[in-house]
């Protein structure tokens, strides 16, 4: 494999510099300043109390990250999967980011060896570029958070998913089980990989493909069966296993989490719809602002344009010429149908991703798409690679340009050139100023924000062995503390600790304030009980 490696090297010089090009320059912009730039609020900071407390307490989990809808929960993986990153980073929340960021490069050099197998070395430098240097990729690259691993592992499904169907090399079943549960276990929306999955599976059951250069009759003997069964076999029970501590949990728990799902698809009205016609209206308008205006162009109203332009007039060519071919081997019985299974595949996972958000009743957010970020940058790197072995001067002129722009748009839209939010450091400055404060007393805590909660600044109070508890309003006698600790997120005008309709001050009882420091922008409230 190594000599493999340097004989590749030596021949391709000028490629491989570049490459390494790309993934230093990617490595860069995930990694640098990494600790200011990254998100740590409530939900990172919940991540981060459960996987010190799995290193700290060994005590292990059984379902992951809560979905901010339908109170369903996905499974454990991710949090397992951080634990090493945050105990190497000496439990600094910084060390679960950098996976995420590592996990970004992975990605590039995975779209540049997919892009480069499918369509051509254009087609992987191009790919690969563009999602190094993406403005919405990289601020999710740099951030620890489940849905964050979803594009590596998407990439990874699909790419088993061409090695077991496209090259007929079985043992990828047991890549694709893996990926597929780490998919799942990122986001939900993953199911809609499943699709895709037997979709490609009806196609090679259907012989379709029968001009692939790995023919059923090349092998000996029964040997291509046996090897299906056995890797398809071992596969499907390393994803069983890896799905378990969901089953083992609603198992324990009266099935409350199958039951959430359940309901979540059932209720439709307000949800998702299971109608698929229902998503038409809905496909190009989420393609068209959401994938391309905001993902592809970076919200550049020109890049955008050329771009929604550019792409679905290639789609659709290549969808008329695909037609073609099918109407040509539906009449023409002794004429093998062949098609370019790259482009193909990525039409079907796209569409597949479009159709099922399409469906989807509530607002999408950008990390709803991590399942399909990569399939986009391969379709731009498969579509630069097949104009450009064209022979129409114009069009390479433009599509030269449109990837210019687009490399232009990125640069000017940098994530990179923004200042840091310095959440993390505020949310360690906040905690340090409660715990010297509160000493050895046990103390309670709550935030008012907009949009965030406790855990991110109880994560520092915990990690440095303050002695704060959460009320539990059934147990007030052995949870309520001697102090409240207010953070205040707004202005401090609108402040009013005292009278805050948050649970946790609710259930501190009758209080008044007696103490207040101003740290990061945000406002700390010292709460103490006092007689009605």
């Amino acid at each position: 494999m190594i000599s493999k490696i340097k004989k590749w090297i030596r021949k391709n010089k000028g490629e491989f510099y570049l490459l390494l090009l790309i993934l230093a320059v990617g490595a860069i912009l995930r990694l640098y300043k990494i600790g200011g730039y990254m998100t740590f609020l409530g939900d990172e900071g919940r991540d981060a109390i459960i996987v010190r407390r799995l290193l700290v307490n060994f005590d292990p989990v059984l379902i992951g990250p809560g979905t901010s809808i339908g109170n369903m929960y996905l499974g454990p993986l991710y949090y397992y999967l951080s634990a090493p990153f945050l105990l190497f980073a000496n439990f600094s929340p910084v060390g679960p980011s950098v996976m995420v960021a590592l996990f970004g490069v992975a990605t590039i050099y995975l779209i540049w060896y997919i892009a480069r197998l499918w369509f051509g070395k254009g087609a992987g430098m191009v790919s690969s570029l563009l999602y190094a240097l993406a403005p919405v990729v990289i601020i999710y690259n740099r951030s620890s958070w489940n849905p964050n691993i979803m594009p590596f592992f998407a990439l990874l499904t699909i790419f088993s998913l061409w090695k077991v169907w496209g090259e007929e090399k079985f043992s990828w079943f047991v890549v694709m089980g893996v990926s597929f549960a780490f998919v799942l276990q990122s986001h939900y929306l993953g199911l809609l990989l499943l699709p895709v999955i037997l979709f490609f599976w009806s196609l090679k059951h259907w012989g379709l493909f029968r001009n692939s250069d790995l023919e059923i009759s090349n092998y000996p003997g029964n040997y291509l069966k046996k090897s299906y069964i056995k890797n398809l076999l071992i596969g499907t029970i390393v994803f069983a296993v890896l799905m378990s501590p969901l089953l083992i949990f609603d198992l324990r728990h009266n099935f409350m989490n199958f039951n959430n799902i359940k309901t979540f698809f059932t209720q439709r009205e307000t949800t998702v719809s299971v109608k698929p016609w229902k998503s038409l209206p809905n496909i190009y308008p989420i393609f068209r602002d959401s994938v391309v205006h905001r993902l592809v162009a970076a919200q550049n109203i020109l890049a955008g344009k050329i771009s929604i332009n550019i792409i679905v007039f290639a789609v659709v060519t290549y969808m008329v010429l695909m037609l073609t071919k099918l109407k040509r081997i539906l009449f023409t019985s002794d004429e093998k149908l062949y098609f370019d299974k790259g482009a193909l595949l990525l039409i079907v996972w796209i569409g597949s991703g479009l159709i099922g958000l399409g469906l989807y009743k509530q607002h999408v957010y950008d990390h709803y798409f991590g399942f399909i970020y990569p399939a986009i940058f391969l379709l731009i790197g498969a579509i630069y690679q097949k104009i450009m072995n064209s022979h129409f001067d114009g069009l390479k002129i433009i599509i030269t340009a449109w990837i210019v722009v687009l490399i232009g748009s990125y640069v000017v839209y940098s994530p990179v050139r923004g200042q840091p939010n310095f959440q993390m450091a505020r949310a360690a400055d906040v905690a340090k100023v409660i715990r010297e404060d509160a000493g050895s007393s046990k103390f309670n805590l709550a935030v008012v924000a907009v949009q965030n909660y406790e855990d991110g600044y109880q994560y520092f109070l915990e990690k440095d062995g303050a002695n704060v508890t959460d009320i539990d309003a059934l147990r007030l006698e052995e949870t309520m503390g001697e102090y409240l600790y207010v953070v205040c997120e707004l202005p401090e005008e609108n402040c009013d600790p005292v009278n805050s309709p948050k649970a946790e001050v609710a259930n501190f009882g009758w209080s008044k304030v007696v103490g207040k420091w101003g740290r990061g922008g945000v406002t700390i409230f010292k709460l103490a009980h006092v007689t009605p």
